[in-house]
């Protein structure tokens, strides 16, 4: 099978699993990347069991819209039972490395009012130990500079993410050279440096379920 082939397995089985376990009516929210691209299209098939979602990003937001699937705003939520994302990287344990494609802010900010993360993603994400993928970390624009060497100071090497911003106005720094043996304390840390707004880490709230496409189908890890 090729990557995209599992990708659209893996959407199916998500788009599945809300079908069958979430209550009808309900607002969910959907992340961000290629396989959250292929979620969007299979939920498109059943929209109508749901009222609305909520996107991790404007990328996802305009991909919803097209498919005629109302996005609300976060703060109109007080209950949101699922939250389905991809992963760049993914443990066993459900730690993860997120923000490939920039909007870490947002989809960790939607993953922590969700009752449920459910992690989509190929056999390609599952790692022993995160860190071969760059750690993306958000950045206030002034403070670029100082994060950059505290992230040294750490064992890191940041780089600019070129020609990009976030949806919120701010940079990425990728962090590369990083074996990340306690991502949760790691997480917490990075995030007590000034100038950072968040960064790719999902240890602290991690998924709760990963489903995982393989050659031989979809595998159900967590809960």
């Amino acid at each position: 099978m090729t990557q995209d082939e599992l990708k659209q397995a893996v959407a199916k089985a998500a788009a599945d699993y809300v079908a069958a376990n979430v209550p009808a009516g309900s607002v969910i929210g959907v992340g961000t990347g290629s396989t959250a691209n292929f979620f969007i299209d299979e939920l498109a098939k059943i929209k109508g069991r749901i009222s609305a979602a909520v996107a991790s990003s404007e990328a996802s937001r305009k991909r919803l819209t097209s498919h005629g699937i109302k996005v609300i705003d976060l703060n109109e939520v007080e209950h949101m039972p699922v939250y389905v994302d991809g992963a760049d990287e993914i443990t066993a344990g459900l730690a993860m490395i997120k923000g490939g494609g920039g909007a870490l802010t947002r989809e960790k900010i939607v993953a922590a009012v969700a009752g449920k993360f459910i992690c989509v993603c190929d056999q390609s994400k599952l790692v022993d130990t995160l860190g071969k993928f760059p750690l993306p970390v958000e950045v206030i624009p002034m403070a670029r500079a100082h994060v950059a060497r505290e992230l040294e100071k750490l064992g890191g090497k940041p780089k600019l993410r070129e020609n990009f911003v976030t949806d919120n106005g701010n940079v990425i720094l990728d962090v590369h050279g990083l074996v990340i043996t306690g991502p949760a304390a790691f997480e917490t840390k990075l995030n007590q440096i000034t100038g950072v707004v968040t960064n790719g880490l999902f240890a602290c709230r991690g998924a709760d379920l990963l489903l995982l496409a393989t050659p031989d189908g979809v595998r159900s890890m967590g809960r």
